[in-house]
């Protein structure tokens, strides 16, 4: 339970991150990989390093840049029933959603 729960908050730091280095850039556009929200390429950083690595609390991150105005971010248990039951997806939206059975998309339901 307690790595969702992180699991969750990074989803809320990595969408955050995203709009702000959006909010940053000219043109306008969402980093192409976690690892441009750390320093070199943002100073100072709007994540940490461990989670631009894509594995922090025993889930792994796997971002994808759609296009200059989306992504899409997937967490998923790195260990399924073991550091984690729920998988997460959340996108440009800042919706952050849940799947119990594999992973999430923005089908399934809202964390609340």
């Amino acid at each position: 339970n307690t790595n969702e729960v992180a699991a969750v908050a990074a989803c809320k730091t990595v969408t955050t991150a995203c709009q702000n280095f959006y909010a940053n850039i000219i043109p306008h556009t969402y980093p192409t990989a976690l690892s441009d929200l750390v320093v070199p390429v943002s100073n100072p950083p709007y994540i940490d390093s461990v989670l631009a690595s894509g594995t922090k609390q025993g889930y792994r991150f796997t971002y994808v840049l759609i296009n200059a105005e989306s992504f899409i971010l997937n967490v998923d248990p790195v260990f399924s029933g073991k550091t984690g039951t729920r998988h997460f997806f959340v996108d440009e939206s800042g919706i952050i959603r849940a799947n119990h059975d594999a992973q999430a998309s923005s089908a399934d339901p809202a964390v609340e």
